[in-house]
Formats: structure tokens, C-alpha cells, sequence
């Protein structure tokens, strides 16, 4: 038998792994089973709908593997998996933030004054958009937190307010365009080639330098370390996906002789770059601890000392700097603002990338991969219904139909994790 520990504060959920390697690789995924099991079953259900959903769309609609439309999904993925991340904070809490969706259009809004009418460069309105972002989030938690109203009501009042701004800011209903370079270049301009490359060279040898750091450290300190047969099968197989993504986007997309269409988008390292810091805040920091700790246990968490109402309102400034950031990344999509940036079902699902990807609605457990890898899931649904020919209403059904699934999920890993504690 091989002893697990668990460190809820390190990553969200239970992270039992082997004590030692004598047990070799098959007791290590002996304990990965007893630990799905358990309940705790991670990421694997965004996983396993990833892998269903290429093989569903592939079949019905071939041109749903082509480079074009892998690059589509990744573009149209931007804003949703950033809205999700920032609503990871949240959540992690026990918290709901329903206003993101048109704090993100309020904050959109900003930029395209700030570089249109008012005519200021690039790096102005986006700080000025993650600014107000910054305020919306200090609004909420304070009211949240200090005055003590539930979160639920509290963004549902932004929610309204939200839309309201977003009108008159754009004089009730003034289409604004985005004409800056940067800010379009950010969902519509791929990197070169090989700078493609490079970027996915310096990630996997991040990734292993990262496991072979913390496994080093581990032992040093007497920890149960990973094995290494587990290592190595995880930066080989990041190396080959990263590996295989890199090489489908480097292919030649466009159909036009005049123009050449291939390369990572630039979107793609914007969200590696939100990954990594949010990854690194949540995992390494005592911030990120006394996030999971509050999510936990409120009472318990103020009992160990932790100043649990600035965590709160920290949480959601996050939120809603984030949501700015989604916001920007959809205007640079449409390459302009409206007064629908932010609203129809944007906030939708944002919630649903989260959720779907392995974030709690009870708080205390999540990662900011999990945006991701819901997000992902998310666009897939769109886009391969899209492709197939399916109308709206078969789309908000199949979405709403997932994001049920994920919660059933969540409610019983919860349940199966209470009862074998």
C-alpha cells in the first residue's frame, strides 16, 4: 500500500499521489482510480467532452480538423476562457459574480472612447479598460463583503446597472469602431512560423523544468514526490500536443494565392501568459491559499487569522479585471463596440467554461485551467453545431444540457468525497 496526503490549499482539490516510487506506476494509477472514485475526478470530465466532441463533429463535419477552423476555435475561445478565469476567483469563494458579462461591455466601451473618440494610443485604453474594471471590483466586493448583501443580489443589480452604462456610454446604441492595430492584431493577427515554435519549445521546457524543480524540492523536504515514469509521461505528452497544435496552425489556411494565412494566433500566448500568473497567484502564494481556505471554510479561515473580507473583495477586483480584459479581446474580435458586447449569453457562459472545466459552485475547489478546458468545450459546441448546420436553439440546448451535466458532476464528486471521508 502506498499513503496519500492531501493538500487542499495547493491546488483545489485532493492531490493524493504515492508516498513513494517503490510502488511503481501501476500503484500510482491504482490510487489515481481510487481517487476518481472518491470523487475526486478533476479536469477529466472537460477532457473526456473534448475528446467526444472531436470525434462527434470530426465524423459529421470533416472540415471541423482543418487547420482554419482549429485556429477559429481558438480565436473565438479567447473571450469566454479569460471571462472564466476572472470568475474562478469568484466562485472558488462560493460566490457569484452574475454582472461580469456587461462589466466587460462597460469596460470594451471605455477602450473604444479612449482610442476613438478621445484618440488616445493602444496602452491608454486598455489601462484605462482594466482600471474600470479594477473599480467595478471594489464596488462589488465592498458591498458584498463590508455591507454584507449576498452576492446573488448584488451583481444582479450590476447586471442592470451594467447595461444600463453600457447604453449610455455608447449614446444609446452608437456602434463604435476599433480601428487600432494592436488591439485588432490581438483575435485577428497570427505570429510567424517559427516564433510559433519557439513559443512552444520555451513552454514544454518550462513545464519540465517546473516538474523536475518541484519533484527536486519535494524530496529535499521529506514530501511524497510524483513518480517519475508520471513526470515524464506528462511533459512527453504536452511536448506532442503542443508539438501537433503548433504544426496544424503553421500550415498555409488562407485560399487566396494573394495573401498568406498561418501561424499561432496571438490570442493563444495572451491566455498561456493569464494561465501561468493565475496559476502561479492560486498555487504559490498565500494569497492563492487563503483564496481555497475562505472558499472552505469562511468561519474557520477568520478564526486561522486571515483577513477573509479583503480576500472577498480581492477576488472580485480579479473578476472583474479580467472581465475588462474579455471585453477588449471582443472588440478586438468584432473590431468594435455595441450595446450587446457583453450581454446576450456571454456571462452564460462564462460561468459554464468554469464550471465544466472542474470548478466547484460550492467554493473551495477549482483551478484556473479549468476556464480553459471548459471554454474550450464550450467553442467546440458552437462551433462544430455551426458547422453541422444546427439553428441557436440547438446550440443554448446542447450548452445547457453540458453545464446540468457538469453540476451533477460537482454535486456528486462532493457527495462521494464527504462520504469517504
Amino acid at each position: 500500500m502506498s499513503a496519500t496526503t492531501t493538500n487542499p490549499y495547493e491546488t483545489g482539490e485532493k492531490a493524493a499521489v504515492p508516498a513513494k516510487d517503490d510502488g511503481g506506476l501501476w500503484a500510482y494509477l491504482r490510487s489515481y482510480g481510487q481517487r476518481v472514485r472518491g470523487g475526486d475526478m478533476g479536469a477529466l470530465p472537460a477532457v473526456l467532452g473534448i475528446i467526444v466532441l472531436t470525434i462527434v463533429f470530426s465524423a459529421a463535419r470533416p472540415s471541423f480538423l482543418t487547420p482554419l477552423n482549429f485556429a477559429n476555435l481558438l480565436t473565438q475561445a479567447g473571450p469566454i476562457v479569460v471571462l472564466g478565469m476572472g470568475l474562478v476567483f469568484v466562485l472558488l469563494l462560493g460566490e457569484i459574480d452574475l454582472s461580469a458579462g456587461f462589466a466587460s461591455g462597460v469596460c470594451a466601451a471605455v477602450l473604444a472612447i479612449m482610442l476613438t473618440t478621445n484618440g488616445y494610443p493602444w496602452y491608454v485604453g486598455v489601462a484605462a479598460a482594466i482600471a474600470t474594471g479594477v473599480v467595478i471590483g471594489l464596488l462589488l466586493g465592498f458591498l458584498v463583503a463590508k455591507v454584507g448583501i449576498p452576492s446573488f443580489v448584488v451583481t444582479l443589480a450590476g447586471f442592470l446597472a451594467f447595461q444600463g452604462t453600457v447604453l449610455w456610454l455608447l449614446k444609446e446604441g452608437t456602434n463604435i469602431s476599433v480601428r487600432d492595430e494592436v488591439i485588432i492584431s490581438l483575435e485577428n493577427e497570427y505570429m510567424p512560423p517559427m516564433v510559433g515554435w519557439a513559443l512552444g519549445g520555451l513552454t514544454v521546457l518550462g513545464f519540465a523544468a517546473t516538474q523536475l524543480i518541484q519533484q527536486r524540492n519535494r524530496r529535499r523536504r521529506g514530501l511524497p514526490a510524483m513518480l517519475w515514469q508520471v513526470v515524464a509521461f506528462r511533459v512527453i505528452g504536452l511536448a506532442v500536443l503542443v508539438g501537433v497544435a503548433v504544426s496544424v496552425l503553421n500550415e498555409e489556411r488562407s485560399r487566396n494565392a494573394l495573401f498568406s494565412l498561418k501561424g499561432v494566433p496571438i490570442v493563444v500566448p495572451v491566455i498561456g501568459v493569464l494561465l501561468l500568473l493565475w496559476t502561479f497567484v492560486l498555487r504559490r502564494t498565500a494569497f492563492g491559499r487563503h483564496i481555497y481556505a475562505v472558499g472552505g471554510n469562511r468561519e474557520a479561515a477568520r478564526r486561522a487569522g486571515i483577513a477573509v473580507d479583503r480576500i472577498r473583495i480581492s477576488a472580485f477586483v480579479i473578476c472583474s479585471a479580467m472581465a475588462a480584459v474579455s471585453g477588449i479581446l471582443a472588440a478586438s474580435m468584432a473590431r468594435s463596440v455595441d450595446p450587446n458586447t457583453g450581454g446576450s449569453n456571454v456571462l452564460l457562459y462564462g460561468v459554464a467554461a468554469a464550471v465544466i472545466g472542474g470548478t466547484s459552485l460550492f467554493g473551495g475547489k477549482g483551478r484556473v485551467l479549468d476556464a480553459v478546458l471548459g471554454g474550450l468545450v464550450i467553442t467546440m459546441i458552437i462551433n462544430g453545431m455551426g458547422l453541422v448546420g444546427w439553428s441557436s436553439a440547438y446550440k443554448y440546448v446542447a450548452t445547457g444540457v453540458v453545464l446540468l451535466l457538469a453540476a451533477s458532476v460537482d454535486a456528486f464528486s462532493r457527495r462521494r468525497s464527504a462520504a469517504s471521508s
